[in-house]
């Protein structure tokens, strides 16, 4: 039988040594050291717990299995109720929940001003630097042209860019770099203003140019024409660059609103052209496929007196059926016939002139 070490400072009772078998719970074992306590003082035994080594013990646990052995020293602990991490007791029979707490990692908030900087600085599609040249969507994203084209290509584009469907789709910018940007990656900036693209300024893009100017140069200088290359724009050829929702929502309407216009004149060129225009007539041909009179030309109306019709008209077409090889070959020799008479009759009419010359 295992004898064991009982300490209670908590509660300012003398140490004792007991002598227990190991298969005495913890609950009995309080029993055993408050017998004329247990029935008046029941709530107060409920509280008390014993603890081997800094380590909490459930009461009905035994001895041996609380790994209590010979000259293991008991401490009995009075437990406090209340509290929650707010520096007084918590109430937990080990430190288990102080380790849960911080052993689940909470995912990392994005700072705000990374990601501000990264929209201005890296492509919106492949994150990386930009590399000029550069393109932006009809709603204000930068993007490098050579990993656009590629996920184009590819047909690997995410959905948020759905809306770029082809070349079209992109406009080409000119990105003015910082002249003195010190560090590896080349920083841009506007032209005029001297203010850098780092989402602190508002900037804009010019269609019929592409030069990237910023709000403030524009606001200061007023023109209508690119204070750059000062070639002439109007207001719908301004694109704001990542610009906020409520701009983004303006530019893709206009952007639905050009696509419904290019298609209904598409639609309307389509009905008016010669291939869908039913009030047009063809032209008819004198001397071609079409006469005078609108009757389709064709080979056997110009048929020689004696040649035979169906053969005549085999020499020009290959559609007609039923027509035998023997037939073929006997049609060319009666053409190669009439030749022959022909160049005879024309050599009669020739020899005749020249007689009638001589005789004069």
């Amino acid at each position: 039988m295992p004898r064991i070490f009982v300490a209670s400072p908590d509660l300012g009772l003398p140490s004792r040594f007991l002598d227990i078998s190991p298969e005495l719970t913890l609950g009995r074992l309080k029993l055993h050291i408050f017998p004329s306590q247990t029935l008046t003082l029941t709530p107060t035994l409920d509280s008390l717990y014993f603890s081997l080594n800094g380590r909490p013990l459930a009461d009905s646990s035994t001895l041996s299995s609380a790994n209590v052995s010979s000259s293991s020293v008991l401490t009995v602990r009075l437990r406090l109720y209340g509290g929650g991490g707010d520096g007084g007791a918590t109430g937990a029979e080990s430190r288990d929940c102080y380790l849960n707490m911080y052993a689940v990692k909470k995912p990392d908030k994005a700072d705000p001003n990374e990601t501000r900087l990264s929209r201005w600085t890296t492509c919106a599609l492949s994150a990386e630097p930009f590399a000029p040249p550069c393109v932006i969507d009809r709603i204000g994203n930068i993007f490098n042209k050579e990993s656009l084209v590629e996920a184009l290509l590819h047909k690997r584009l995410p959905k948020e860019f759905g809306h770029i469907r082809g070349l079209k789709d992109m406009i080409p910018i000119i990105l003015s770099p910082v002249a003195d940007a010190g560090g590896v990656e080349v920083k841009f900036q506007c032209p005029i203003s001297g203010l850098e693209l780092n989402g602190k300024y508002g900037f804009v893009a010019i269609k019929g140019c592409g030069h990237v100017l910023s709000l403030k140069a524009l606001k200061e200088v007023k023109s209508s024409a690119c204070l750059v290359c000062h070639k002439e724009f109007s207001d719908l050829d301004k694109v704001v660059i990542n610009g906020s929702p409520e701009e983004v929502a303006v530019l893709r309407e206009r952007m639905e609103e050009e696509r419904g216009r290019l298609k209904g004149k598409k639609c309307v060129s389509g009905l008016t052209g010669m291939k869908h225009g039913a009030d047009e007539k063809p032209e008819k041909f004198e001397n071609g496929r079409k006469e005078r009179n609108g009757k389709r030309f064709k080979a056997v109306d110009i048929a020689p007196v004696n040649a035979t019709k169906e053969v005549y008209a085999s020499i020009f077409t290959s559609s007609r059926k039923g027509i035998s090889r023997r037939l073929i070959l006997a049609g060319h020799c009666h053409l190669v016939g009439i030749e022959k008479w022909i160049l005879a009759s024309f050599g009669e009419v020739i020899n005749g002139c020249f007689s009638s010359i001589l005789c004069t």
